[in-house]
C-alpha cells in the first residue's frame, strides 16, 4: 500500500478556557477567607488596583464621575474609577437589595487573646525532659519519641524505626520510651488504648486492683457493658464491677487533648437571610474583603508618548486584568445572590418553620430556576455558608436526596432530623434499636429500612443502641 501526503481542511468547534475565564471560575468557588487572600495577592502585583480605605466615603464624588467619563485609550474599557461597591450599593430593577452586610458595629477580639500562645505538647514534654537528670543518649532518643507523638499523645512508630533514626539499639529506645511514659500528662507515649489506660492506672497507685485487671483483659466486655460476664470472671458482684468501671471512666483515653496546637476556626457566613415584615431579605457579607477601585495615575500614563511599546502593552494588560477581576467579583456576588434567592424559594418552609421542614432539592432544580449551568451552582455552593434565624448552615445542607413516604417524597435531611429527635427523647436506660426507630418513622408515614436508619445514625455520629445505654442507677 502506497503512502502519500494529503492536506485536509476541517472545521471543529471546541471550548477554550481563557486565563480570565479560569480566574472567574476560581473566584466563584473560593470561600470568604481565601477570596480575601486572592484579592490581596492581586493588589500586590497589579498597579491599577487600589484598596478603598474604610474611612473614605463610599459615594463617588462629582469630580471622580466627571473623570470617569473622559475618553479612554481603550474603547471597550471606559471605567476608570470603578468600585466593586458601586454594584452592590444600588438596587436592581426588581427591588432586590444587593448591599453588603454592614451592621455598623465592628466587634474586635479581646487583647487577652494575644497575650500568650498555648503551650504545645512538644514544649511541655521537652521542658520536663530538660529538668531530668538522664544520660544524653537517652535524652536524645526521648526527644525523638516526643517529636513523633500523634495529636492524641500516642506513639505509633515501631521501636526499630526510632532506633534506626537515632542510630542506637532497641534497649536504649525502650528505656527512653519508659522515660517519656513517666511524664505528664499520665498516659502519654502509649502505643494503644490499653497501654494508655494501664499507664494512668499505675500512676494512680491502682496496680493489682480489679480496675487494672478489667482494663488488661476485658475491654471488649466493657465496650458491650456486659458487667455480668466480667463479674463472673472475677467472682465479684456487679456493684463491684460498676465501682471499677466508674474509676476507669475517669481515665483519659486521649491524654494530649488539652495540648492541641490547632487554632479554633470560626465559620464566617457568606450570606445572611433576615426575616422582615415584607418577607425575607438577602444580604451579602463582604466583611474582611478589600474594596477595590482603579488607579487614575496609571491610566493617564497610557497616553504618555514617552512610554515604549512594551511599557504600554504591559499597562494595557494590567488594566484589562484589573477590570476583569472587578467584573468577576461583581459576577460572583450576583451569582451567589441568585442561588440564595432560589434556595429561599424552594426551601421556604425551612426558613419559616425550621430544619425539620427541609424538602428534597438537587442542583439541577436550582440551575434551571436561575438559568445557569449545574456546574456553576455546584461551585457557588462549595465551602460557603448561610446564616439565618435557625443557625449557620452550609449551602450543601439545602441539597439532599428524597425518601419516599405516604405523603410524597421527603428530604433525607428531614429524616435525619426526625431520627435525631427520636433518640433525644428516648429513655437512656432503654434506648431504641434501629428497627424500633424505623417502626416509629413508619407510624409517621416514612418507611425506611433498618439499615438505612443505621446509615443515617452513623452519618450523624450517633452511637449504636448498646453504646447509648446508661447503667441502671
Amino acid at each position: 500500500m502506497a503512502l502519500d501526503i494529503k492536506l485536509d481542511v476541517k472545521l471543529t468547534q471546541k471550548l477554550v478556557l481563557t486565563p480570565q475565564l479560569q480566574q472567574a471560575i476560581k473566584l466563584l468557588q473560593l470561600p470568604q477567607l481565601e477570596l480575601a487572600q486572592a484579592i490581596n495577592q492581586e493588589l500586590e502585583v497589579n498597579p491599577f488596583l487600589e484598596e478603598i480605605p474604610k474611612e473614605e466615603s463610599e459615594e463617588v464624588t462629582e469630580a471622580e464621575q466627571a473623570d470617569s467619563e473622559e475618553e479612554d485609550p481603550l474603547p471597550l474599557e471606559k471605567l476608570t474609577t470603578f468600585r466593586i461597591d458601586d454594584y452592590f450599593e444600588e438596587r436592581g430593577s426588581d427591588g432586590r437589595d444587593l448591599g453588603y452586610f454592614n451592621p455598623g458595629i465592628e466587634e474586635r477580639p479581646s487583647f487577652e487573646n494575644f497575650l500568650r500562645s498555648p503551650t504545645s505538647l512538644y514544649d511541655h514534654l521537652l521542658w520536663q525532659l530538660n529538668m531530668m537528670n538522664i544520660p544524653a543518649e537517652i535524652r536524645q532518643v526521648a526527644e525523638a519519641i516526643v517529636g513523633n507523638l500523634d495529636e492524641n499523645g500516642y506513639f505509633r512508630l515501631p521501636l526499630e524505626e526510632i532506633a534506626r533514626i537515632c542510630n542506637t539499639d532497641l534497649k536504649t529506645v525502650e528505656e527512653a520510651l519508659r522515660v517519656v511514659q513517666d511524664l505528664d500528662p499520665p498516659g502519654i507515649g502509649a502505643r494503644d488504648l490499653k497501654e494508655c489506660l494501664l499507664l494512668q492506672i499505675r500512676q494512680s497507685g491502682l496496680q493489682g486492683t480489679l480496675v487494672e485487671r478489667i482494663v488488661q483483659n476485658n475491654l471488649k466486655d466493657l465496650e458491650r457493658k456486659d458487667y455480668q460476664a466480667i463479674a463472673k470472671m472475677y467472682d465479684a458482684t456487679v456493684d463491684d464491677i460498676r465501682v471499677a468501671v466508674d474509676l476507669i471512666c475517669q481515665l483519659d483515653p486521649k491524654p494530649a487533648r488539652n495540648f492541641s496546637g490547632h487554632e479554633t476556626n470560626y465559620i464566617v457566613p457568606d450570606v445572611f437571610v433576615e426575616k422582615t415584615e415584607e418577607g425575607y431579605r438577602i444580604i451579602l457579607n463582604d466583611d474582611g474583603l478589600p474594596r477595590l477601585k482603579l488607579n487614575n495615575f496609571y491610566r493617564k500614563m497610557l497616553t504618555c508618548e514617552t512610554l515604549s511599546k512594551e511599557e504600554k502593552k504591559f499597562l494595557r494588560e494590567k488594566l484589562r486584568s484589573a477590570l476583569w477581576l472587578i467584573k468577576s467579583l461583581d459576577q460572583r456576588q450576583r451569582t451567589i445572590y441568585k442561588v440564595t434567592e432560589s434556595i429561599l424559594k424552594f426551601q421556604r418552609e425551612f426558613f419559616d418553620k425550621g430544619p425539620q421542614y427541609i424538602r428534597p432539592l438537587n442542583l439541577r432544580e436550582v440551575a434551571q430556576d436561575i438559568n445557569m449551568h449545574e456546574s456553576t451552582v455546584s461551585r457557588v455552593t462549595l465551602n460557603k455558608y448561610l446564616a439565618c434565624s435557625h443557625g449557620i448552615f452550609s449551602f450543601k445542607y439545602f441539597f439532599s436526596s428524597a425518601v419516599r413516604s405516604d405523603n410524597g417524597d421527603v428530604s433525607s435531611r428531614m429524616v435525619k432530623e426526625k431520627i435525631k429527635r427520636i433518640i433525644e427523647r428516648e429513655n437512656p436506660f432503654k434506648p431504641y434499636s434501629d428497627q424500633q426507630i424505623a417502626n416509629i418513622l413508619k407510624e409517621e408515614n416514612i418507611e425506611i429500612a433498618r439499615r438505612t436508619v443505621a446509615k443515617y445514625r452513623e452519618e450523624m455520629g450517633i452511637p449504636s443502641q448498646s453504646k447509648r445505654k446508661k447503667r441502671t442507677p
